[in-house]
């Protein structure tokens, strides 16, 4: 039991000195990236009443969510598992702006369990929301920041998957299907299960146009030449599926005259978070690495119970990962400079000027001769104090 004691539970880590470093680097390179585009550093409460923390989410932040009770007036609180409608009550109730709003973010959240098997329960989650424009211009500054974002993490080999919910939700509006089958059906594409969409569309009393457009769905995957096949294939349905079409292809034509050769896939049967988002979804994979590092998309609804109805769009990301993934430092992690215990007014300034300059100096104290991860030393030499080598 004794050994047993100092185990963390499953699915949390701590972060030891070296990546430690690495994260706290990464993180000041990206907030700098983001106020150099205009986004405000907003920074919410780690706890609030889980009304607030569940706005418009669904019920799977919910089951993410730790609950407890606050002793001071017995209402029920949530440990936030994302930051996004957080950010989101900020934009609406405390900042209420009329124009649009850029704001990002950067904290731990804790899950109930993870995302994915042996995934963190406690990812440093960090993120960005444009607030107040609904357009592909928008859209297109997120997925661009995104993009820049893993490249200042160091992260390779991306491919950018994208979709639209809107023309899953235009096609199931054509076929007149009811809410279990819309239910039943967006599991079906979920696991791409090609035959149980064939049997499912054969038991639907629809007209056989809209059970052939559905059945595409699975098929319209791949390069920007898929999206021009969509629009083929789809020709005929109703107006939210064309309109979701045709935003598609400018987000598309936009993040390609920003990012020449980027890697685009449109998974127009991919519908990530379709719960809560409303239009462009967007995700991240690195090449190897099955899972989703960064994802996002457009969500207009999250401030409607503020009562305030505002477009928005944003992406997140678990900033642990990616300095696990990045296959650098960030920054090197430099051993320091021993100095000797001295008085010497000198030295002091020797020292002050090295960590002004981004050395790390470290002063012996009593009886220590030698401290490991030191690989230089500072010497007096003449009427100079130098740095030499251990």
């Amino acid at each position: 039991m004794s050994e047993n004691r100092w185990l963390l539970p499953e699915g949390m880590e701590e972060v030891l000195p070296e990546a430690a470093s690495r994260l706290e680097d990464l993180r000041r390179q990206l907030l700098d990236l983001y106020r150099g585009w205009g986004y405000e550093l907003v920074i919410p409460p780690f706890i609030e009443y889980l009304e607030s923390l569940l706005t418009s989410t669904g019920s799977d932040l919910d089951i993410q969510t730790f609950k407890l009770t606050d002793q001071l007036t017995g209402r029920t609180m949530g440990v936030r598992a994302d930051m996004t409608p957080q950010v989101a009550r900020i934009e609406s109730v405390t900042l209420r702006r009329n124009e649009p709003t850029r704001l990002c973010y950067m904290g731990t959240v804790l899950r109930t369990r993870p995302i994915e098997p042996g995934g963190s329960r406690s990812p440093l989650q960090i993120g960005v929301e444009l607030y107040g424009h609904h357009g592909p211009e928008s859209d297109t500054e997120v997925i661009t920041l995104m993009m820049e974002s893993l490249k200042t993490a160091g992260v390779g080999d991306i491919l950018l998957d994208i979709g639209h919910v809107g023309v899953f939700r235009g096609l199931i509006r054509d076929a007149d299907l009811s809410k279990s089958q819309e239910a039943f059906l967006f599991d079906i594409l979920q696991r791409k299960s090609v035959p149980e969409l064939q049997q499912f569309l054969e038991g639907c009393r629809t007209g056989d146009s809209a059970k052939l457009q559905l059945a595409t769905l699975c098929d319209l995957n791949g390069g920007i030449a898929n999206l021009e096949q969509a629009a083929i294939k789809l020709q005929g349905s109703g107006t939210q599926v064309q309109q979701s079409l045709q935003v598609l292809q400018s987000v598309a034509n936009l993040l390609l005259e920003r990012i020449p050769g980027l890697n685009l896939h449109f998974d127009l049967a991919e519908l990530r978070g379709y719960r809560y988002h409303t239009g462009v979804v967007f995700a991240a994979y690195s090449i190897g690495h099955g899972k989703a590092i960064a994802q996002g998309g457009r969500y207009d609804n999250i401030g409607q119970d503020f009562g305030v109805l505002r477009p928005a769009t944003g992406f997140s990301a678990d900033l642990k990962q990616w300095v696990q993934l990045s296959g650098r430092n960030t920054m090197p992690y430099r051993p320091a400079i021993l100095a000797p215990w001295d008085s010497d007014p000198q030295l002091q300034n020797v020292i002050t000027n090295l960590r002004e300059k981004g050395e790390r100096v470290i002063q012996s104290l009593t009886n220590q001769d030698k401290i490991s991860r030191c690989d230089r030393r500072l010497v007096k030499q003449g009427d100079s104090w130098e740095v030499v080598s251990l």
